[in-house]
Order: structure tokens, then sequence, then C-alpha cells
């Protein structure tokens, strides 16, 4: 018996009892970068195919090229670059598996299996959005964040713990202005930068003088559906998996990120999808899938942060 399978919201048919676990996990892994915050700030431009947990993924960088003063009729000195390689290691996996009891289905008018299976998706992008979110800010080089950030002035104050920053909407705009300075003074490319906020920093900012659409760059208000837009230059990504923590007698305590794409490396990939097969010691069908991701910290200046608190 065949059962319909989606990618996304959107239902196929089903193809007389033949599935196509390639398929579907092509378009649940695209779903996933669409749509997950880690995917969004992080490089994916992975070399190699992954196929296991386990696997390596093999990433070039890129050589920084010599200049040299010049003087009329000099010989040149030669450079031959050398690209570095970093290897990436897939050593994580998430997995669901599901079943559903053949009276269940029969009496369900509802096709269960895509239900679920949706869902597995949306809860696999927010468990590994939470995991990687959570061990970002040791990862953050130590003169982009602290008390005495910015690798030129040493003098960027952006929090720290014991004395976390009170975030206000009067602030909030200076502090990320800050971050994106603290960037700069790494010689950071402009293009591509970030911020990755907690929801309540977003609507902070969304009270702020962003009200005013010209400091955004943008032709709209930014007070629209809770799209916040870009600020100095770095579009803003909202994640409600940012982790928070109590410092001392202040609750709720997190970091906030401003990052290049060139910090981190990340990749993921569905590895196996198993379609609606019968259980062995009872009367159902069973449906699993095994993700596997891995991710690095590549240029660890490329990335800043700030730890405050809802002031």
């Amino acid at each position: 018996m065949s059962y319909p399978i989606s990618a996304g919201s959107v239902v196929s048919p089903a193809y007389s009892g033949t599935f196509i676990p390639q398929i579907w996990s092509k378009k649940m892994i695209e779903k996933f970068y669409a749509t997950t915050v880690l995917a969004q700030i992080s490089n994916t431009d992975y070399e190699g195919e992954i196929k296991a947990q386990g696997d390596l993924v093999k990433i070039r960088t890129v050589p920084d090229i010599a200049i040299n003063d010049y003087a009329i009729g000099q010989d040149l000195v030669l450079q031959r670059p050398a690209s570095d390689v970093v290897e990436l290691l897939i050593d994580k996996g998430k997995s669901w598996s599901v079943i559903c009891d053949h009276v269940v289905k029969t009496q369900s008018d509802l096709d269960l299996m895509n239900i679920w299976s949706t869902n597995a998706s949306e809860r696999m992008k927010i468990q590994i959005d939470r995991d990687v979110l959570a061990v970002l800010g040791p990862l953050v080089a130590a003169a982009n964040r602290g008390a005495t950030a910015g690798a030129l002035s040493a003098n960027v104050n952006l929090g720290v713990t014991g004395t976390p920053l009170a975030l206000t909407k009067v602030n909030i705009l200076d502090i990320l202005v800050d971050m994106n300075e603290v960037l700069t003074q790494q010689n950071v490319p402009e293009q591509g930068r970030k911020f990755v906020l907690p929801f309540w920093a977003a609507s902070l900012l969304k009270k702020s003088d962003l009200k005013d659409a010209s400091m955004t760059g943008e032709s709209a208000s930014a007070m629209r559906n809770g799209r916040i837009g870009s600020v100095d230059g770095c579009e803003v990504f909202v994640s409600n998996l940012l982790p928070n923590v109590t410092d001392g007698a202040i609750a709720n305590c997190s970091n906030i990120y401003a990052v290049h794409p060139n910090a981190l490396t990340f990749a993921s990939q569905i590895v196996r999808v198993d379609a609606p097969f019968p259980a062995q010691h009872t009367f159902g069908d069973i449906m699993r899938g095994l993700q596997v991701f891995g991710y690095k910290m590549i240029d660890s200046t490329a990335m800043a942060s700030a730890y405050v608190y809802k002031g």
C-alpha cells in the first residue's frame, strides 16, 4: 500500500507503492536551509558529498596574497599561494522515528504520516539550530567580545560575565553599530555581515529609531510582519533559540552576534529516510529519518558577540 509523501507543505502523489527517498530527502534538506537561522549566518558551500555520520568534508581556505612595494626596473617577488585545507567532521546526528497503527490510520481522515514527517523536519531544524547556537559564544575571538573589545582600539564594551549590558530601545542601535565596528577593526568584508538577535531584542529594535525607514536602508518602514530588514549595512535575523542564562541577580542574559559567513562553516545532510514499512511486532507502519551535521569555526575574527539583557 502506498502513502502520499510531502516535501514541505506540498503533498506529492503516491507512486504505485514505490517510495523515492533521495528526492524526498533533497527537498527536505532544501527546506531546512531555507528556514534555519544557522544556515543563513554560516558558510554552507562545502566540498564533497556527505554520505554518513563520521564523514569528513574538506574545505579549501583562501590564502592571503602578499602585497609588495614596487620600483621601476626591479624584479618581482613571486608568491605561490597555497590553500590550507580545513577538515570538517560530520560527527553529530539527529533522528526521528514514528509508527502509525493500522487501526488509527483506518479511523483517521488525515494523512498522518505526511503530517508527522513534515513536523519532524521542522523539529529537526529547531534542535540543530539550538545545539549550535548554544556553543558559539566561547568560539568568538577574544578581541571581538568582552568589556575591551576591538582589535585596534580595545575600548568597545560589549558586556562580560557579571556585568552584561542592559539593552534598551534607546541604546540598541548604538550597540549594534559598535559590534559592526569590531568586525571592521578585524578587516572583515562588509558585504554579507549579519546580526542575530533574540525575539525580545528584535522588539526593542522595532521600537527604536529604526521606525524611520532611512535607518534600515530600505524603501519601507521596518515595522512590518516582524521582518527587521538591515542595520548599519547588516541584515538582521531573529531566533528564539539563542540560549539565555541567569547571571547573578540578572535573568535572561543572552549573547547577540554580528557575523560574516566566513566565520562559521556548517554542513548537514539527510542521509536516510525510510518509507513507511510494516512493524514487526504490531500492526502498523513505521517511518524514520536520519540527519547528520557538523560545524566548525573557520575564522573567529569574523564574528563578534555582545553579552546583554533586556534593560
